[in-house]
């Protein structure tokens, strides 16, 4: 989380977009302050007494972007969202940024680079920072902007833009990129350097410096030379209006990266695939030629990235926060990875005491408060998640009325917050283009914050109520909403007006960021990673169980890619991610600029451990078992950090302990289940459950797949157990990757062993 918790448009404009992808009627009038959505609805006015985005002092703020950009919905919570979201009232400019390698902070005068490549270990060994820190900063000479506007953007590109009336300057800055490109009017090009620079190459429009031990390269247009005066270095664009800047891997990389200088990036675009139980996507960017033919560029791909890639890559390499960056000379690169595995809810066993089982049900089902008293959107979504996870297992044991039951209170609190006008309630805020729950909570209103946090537990407990009542998903009933909180989060569309592509989700970092603003020193911030790709099993499964293949296929990319940046971001997961004297195995928040064992909210080792786990599902946690040795270090870390075994998040790390070593989860379960109350959005009969069923199958085996997009596979002292669910209407064969075949019938889980 982005703020400190407890523990854990127009109407008729907005109408219209949603019309046009087949969410729900066009026709609402301009004054209504209803908008209706199949059998739901949202307000387009906030609620009396809430508020909206605003700054630090609680003025409202409306997206700082130029007029070319002004109706393009702004992707909030992204690595540069300062640009768009002033937070501060005293900067209007940006904060840090952390494109990797380079870092920026836009200025009055134009934009600081740095590149930090010496890690400090600050807050008594508990973070790890690759701090912004300027080694020069590029602009034009006499440029005194009062502030700096987004001008454009796309998938991990933007244009950060300047103006005092008599200079502009726009530049292009991205993930990845060593260049920066620049296009500036009314001035000579300036470069300030944050000390004398050592000049180790001068051609004219091409001089190469080191400052501060990191080697630049600056290109100014041809026919222009650069002038080199202590600290300050300018160049005449004479009737040119472009230069670029490009950090070097080495001074001898300066002639492979001239022949890119001036081979604008113009946009990204990531394309993604799912079959077979394999995962690809395709990361381009676009470019435009300011000199000759040359449309080429270099990219610096990320550890998730090259790992999985078979595309050639050049002997350069950088220093980031995610460990060693490696360079691919072209515009485009693919990666290949393998689906990970989901499923609606553990398999059915013989293992599994079903009397038990049926009394840890009915704890829960007849509570006389089965939400624990929730109103706001992240705790409602904790109650709603905690439900969703019993529907599978009571149906397996045949308490249909239980599982009915259960279905039935999922819905009635989807249906309140689906609807218009009550107590709790979704607004559209036509300034961010964005949907925003009311009551709100952790700065989901104010600042935007962990929006997909919080309805990825609706969309998941609305997919497991689709797979019961294929009636009430429809889009002509409730289905439409449902949509609409995915489309806030996760939407798949470039050209949707109404919201942005992928809002919080960064294709190129390989995870989501949950501060709407970003507006902190260190950058951006994601701390429950578990509860985004928790988002992401959703759209698998509300994708299959409604039939919609491409909110499904988006689902399998989003959780493939985020799951393996997990493994190496927040796990360390080969070791070769976090600075050696760092000290821990883990972090509990992974920022801009590196990582912290840490939360928003305590110090508390469990917790600190535990953020990263919950919720455990069968859709959204089995990926974890792919790196069991850093499972077993990550608890061995929290015991010895804790004093001895945990007690108040017990179950949260059972079950992630279970996840590489289910005997010994179980053991500790075997003893300690009797005096402990459930996270809370867990329960006992989930744990149990879980437990049993992991100690019987054996821990998940992610490295095989399945030519099915909702299946796994366990595997206990040589045998391994296979499981399918079909959501469909017949009969169905799924394939393994290991060649085993498994027939799954209609709207059903099998299971079978090889």
């Amino acid at each position: 989380m982005p703020t400190p918790r407890s523990r854990p448009a127009a109407a008729v404009v907005l109408a219209a977009a949603l019309a046009a992808v087949s969410l729900g009627p066009a026709a609402s009038p301009a004054s209504a302050a209803t908008v209706p959505v199949g059998a739901g609805s949202y307000s387009d006015t906030r609620p009396p007494g809430t508020t909206g985005p605003t700054t630090n002092t609680g003025a409202p703020v409306t997206p700082k972007v130029t007029e070319a950009a002004k109706d393009k919905p702004v992707p909030t919570n992204d690595w540069w969202s300062s640009l768009a979201f002033q937070r501060y009232d005293d900067n209007p400019y940006s904060t840090p940024m952390y494109g990797h390698p380079l870092t920026y902070q836009a200025v009055s005068g134009g934009l600081e680079l740095g590149y930090p490549t010496s890690p400090t270990v600050v807050g008594e060994g508990r973070q790890y920072e690759y701090a912004h820190k300027a080694d020069l900063t590029l602009g034009l000479s006499g440029l005194n902007s009062p502030d700096t506007k987004a001008d454009d953007w796309s998938d991990w590109t933007v244009t950060p833009y300047w103006s005092d009336g008599d200079r502009t300057l726009r530049t292009t800055i991205g993930h990845g990129m060593p260049f920066v490109y620049a296009e500036g009017e009314g001035g000579d090009a300036r470069i300030t350097t944050a000390g004398t620079p050592d000049v180790f190459a001068d051609d004219g429009n091409v001089v190469g410096i080191t400052v501060a031990g990191h080697h630049y390269a600056l290109f100014a247009p041809t026919g222009s030379d650069w002038n080199v005066s202590g600290t300050d270095i300018t160049a005449g664009l004479g009737d040119k209006d472009y230069f670029s800047v490009a950090v070097l891997p080495s001074t001898d990389a300066l002639e492979t990266y001239r022949k890119y200088a001036f081979s604008f990036v113009t946009g990204s675009q990531v394309d993604w695939n799912s079959s077979g139980g394999t995962v690809g996507a395709t990361y381009e960017l676009t470019t435009e030629a300011k000199e000759g033919t040359e449309r080429g560029t270099l990219q610096a791909l990320y550890r998730h990235q090259w790992m999985h890639t078979t595309d050639d890559l050049t002997p350069y390499t950088y220093v980031s926060p995610r460990g060693t960056m490696k360079v691919r000379e072209g515009t485009s690169f693919t990666t290949s990875q393998k689906a990970a595995p989901v499923l609606p809810g553990l398999p059915g066993n013989d293992a599994v005491d079903t009397d038990r089982l049926r009394g840890y049900l009915a704890e829960v089902a007849d509570s006389s408060d089965p939400f624990s008293g929730a109103s706001d959107t992240y705790w409602t979504g904790k109650a709603l998640g905690k439900l969703a996870q019993l529907v599978p297992l009571a149906d397996q044991i045949g308490e249909t009325a239980t599982r009915d039951k259960l279905v039935g209170l999922l819905q009635d609190r989807l249906e309140e917050w689906f609807t218009a006008g009550g107590a709790s309630e979704f607004s559209y805020d036509t300034d961010w283009k964005t949907l925003t729950g009311y009551p709100a909570s952790y700065g989901s209103d104010s600042e935007l914050n962990d929006h997909h946090f919080h309805y990825g537990y609706y969309v998941y407990a609305a997919a497991i109520v689709a797979q019961y009542d294929a009636d009430w998903a429809a889009d002509s009933a409730w289905g439409g909403m449902v949509k609409t909180l995915i489309r806030d989060t996760a939407n798949p569309s470039r050209t949707d007006t109404a919201f942005p592509f992928l809002r919080g989700f960064d294709v190129y970092a390989g995870h989501s960021w949950a501060s709407g603003h970003q507006g902190f020193a260190a950058g951006n911030n994601q701390e429950s990673s578990s509860e985004s790709t928790n988002l992401s099993a959703a759209l698998v499964l509300w994708g299959s169980a409604t039939g919609d293949s491409e909110l499904r296929d988006l689902g399998s990319y989003l959780l493939a890619t985020e799951g393996e940046s997990i493994a190496q971001y927040w796990f360390d997961a080969d070791e070769e991610v976090f600075p050696g004297d760092f000290g821990h195995d883990t972090v509990g928040m992974v920022w801009g600029s590196g990582g912290a064992y840490s939360t928003w909210w305590t110090a508390n080792p469990e917790e600190i451990h535990g953020i990263n786990v919950l919720p455990v599902t069968a859709g959204g946690s089995l990926h974890l078992g792919g790196h069991k040795d850093a499972i077993r270090r990550n608890i061995a870390e929290m015991e010895r950090e804790n004093g001895g075994p945990a007690e108040e998040w017990r179950d949260i790390l059972w079950e992630f302990e279970s996840l590489a070593d289910p005997g010994a989860a179980k053991t500790k379960w075997d003893a300690g289940n009797a005096g402990y109350t459930p996270e809370a959005g867990e329960s006992k009969a989930h744990t149990y459950h879980w437990l049993t069923t992991l100690d019987t199958l054996g821990a998940p085996d992610p490295s095989i797949t399945a030519d099915h997009p909702t299946s796994a596979v366990f595997s206990k002292d040589g045998t391994r157990t296979y499981a399918a669910h079909n959501h469909g209407s017949d009969p169905l064969t799924v394939t393994f990757s290991d060649g085993h075949e498994l027939t799954v019938p209609a709207r059903s889980t099998a299971t079978g062993t090889g």
